[in-house]
């Protein structure tokens, strides 16, 4: 594995622990919050995206409306058995999802949550060095590359899992600030 390809791969790792944020209630509606939502939608299972239109009228609410209008019942079902923690109100055309504040008991739980999805993420990140740096010891040992030159890649690759795994941290940080704000 090359080092511009462990880099894409480290990026990728970010983006995926930001999308897991972004899941997250801070108190403020957001349609992201519904990004991980699936519908058994005649057997198949279908993104909550696919099958409606998602908005936030205001910073309390959002609303779901199925292009079809048969499936208003699943939508329901599916968001009920989530783990959003939101009661959706059907009002027989659209389905709205109130979002109450937070109490401190709760922001602490979602701060757990996002410790949790960024040490995913930095486990992805090490697994990603490991593959590499196990790379680059396989062709020292082939004769392929020097010692020294094995040496230098896996200094390379250790600042840049430095790099990634600060970013996490960062995103962490931000995430973990949006909650905890009242």
């Amino acid at each position: 594995m090359k080092l511009a390809e462990a880099e894409t791969k480290m990026q990728k790792a970010v983006e995926s622990t930001q999308q897991a944020f972004n899941t997250i209630r801070t108190g403020r509606a957001s349609t992201s919050l519904l990004d991980k939502v699936v519908v058994d939608y005649y057997g198949a299972q279908t993104s909550l995206k696919s099958l409606a239109n998602i908005n936030t009228p205001d910073s309390t609410t959002i609303t779901v409306q199925p292009y079809d209008r048969s499936s208003l019942n699943l939508i329901e079902k599916a968001i009920s058995l989530s783990d959003i923690g939101l009661t959706p109100n059907n009002d027989g055309s659209t389905i709205r999802l109130n979002i109450p504040p937070l109490t401190s008991e709760r922001r602490k739980e979602f701060v757990k949550i996002a410790a949790k999805y960024a040490e995913e993420g930095k486990v992805s990140i090490r697994n990603i060095r490991r593959d590499v740096v196990d790379s680059i010891r396989k062709q020292e040992k082939n004769a392929e590359i020097s010692e020294d030159e094995a040496k230098d890649l896996q200094d390379q690759i250790q600042k840049m899992t430095d790099k990634y795994i600060n970013k996490v941290e960062t995103l962490l940080a931000e995430k973990e600030k949006d909650i905890t704000t009242v």
